[in-house]
């Protein structure tokens, strides 16, 4: 979960705010004997405002909506590690109080580019001003619902090699859209081989009753939910992406950590939510 919206604005800070719910959620996974990932930035990155946060969302929404960002962590985790073994740039699309650069074991070599609103890059910044990354990182402060695409081509980032994308607890928050424009602008820097992980809240879920607690707490935070699709695989399908599918209950009962049965995805009519990982030819 991230950031979108003009930088410095209600909407904008409201949705960087999310940004410590999911660090404090992290936290709360990492001090579990079963957690699923170990991320020891997020307690700081969290801060007394991200566990005020949590306390409330657990509050009124319950569990649900934390499960889901604690396997997505996870499932994402994987996904990134396993690009890296053949594409050694990746780029993370409202990164948040994401700490998976200076986390996860990146391969050799691997640049990490962040982007997201300058105060959350800056706020970021200084917290971690201690620690060191594991990769080759550079933190972008830009606004994405403009065009981003020259200050990260003002970096060592380079258009003609592969790119890893990860789009994460994003694109519920924007229009339809503005997804296109921002994939858009993804498809025009990346090589053939390139990857774009995202994920994306189903229309059937979105509309539930089941979520209405959780998308009344979001609206009323000034960071409502406005997009989903049943049919996600599509947003990268248009742009000729192949696209894999994964209903995130699959991960979820794998990891044990799940309160629904998988079903399988070409039954209808179920409240999902889903992972994506497109690959552009080549």
């Amino acid at each position: 979960m991230a950031h979108m919206g003009t930088s410095g604005s209600e909407a904008g800070r409201a949705v960087a705010d999310t940004g410590l719910l999911v660090a404090a959620i992290r936290a709360a996974e990492s001090r579990r004997a079963d957690r699923l990932f170990e991320d020891p930035f997020a307690e700081k990155l969290a801060g007394e405002s991200g566990r005020r946060m949590l306390e409330e969302a657990l509050t009124t929404t319950g569990d649900k909506a934390t499960l889901q960002i604690v396997v997505r962590t996870r499932f994402w985790d994987e996904a990134l590690l396993r690009a890296t073994r053949h594409i050694d740039q990746v780029v993370l699309l409202a990164a948040g109080m994401d700490a998976r650069a200076y986390r996860l074991a990146w391969p050799v070599g691997t640049a990490v580019f962040e982007l997201d609103q300058p105060e959350v890059i800056a706020a970021k910044s200084g917290l971690l001003a201690d620690d060191h990354p594991r990769c080759l990182w550079t933190a972008l402060g830009v606004d994405l619902t403009r065009d981003w695409t020259t200050a990260l081509r003002s970096t060592v980032f380079d258009p003609t090699k592969p790119t890893v994308w990860l789009a994460e607890g994003l694109l519920q928050y924007l229009e339809e859209a503005a997804i296109h424009t921002l994939f858009d602008r993804v498809d025009a820097m990346s090589a053939p081989g390139s990857v774009l992980l995202y994920d994306v809240v189903g229309k059937t879920l979105l509309d539930a009753a089941m979520l209405a607690a959780v998308r009344d707490s979001m609206a009323r935070s000034g960071a409502p939910w406005r997009f989903g699709t049943d049919a996600p695989g599509e947003l990268s399908a248009r742009l000729g992406w192949s696209a894999t599918v994964t209903d995130i209950a699959e991960p979820g009962n794998a990891y044990g950590r799940w309160y629904a049965p998988a079903v399988p995805l070409d039954v209808p009519g179920v409240p999902r939510g889903y992972f994506v990982e497109a690959t552009k030819p080549g």
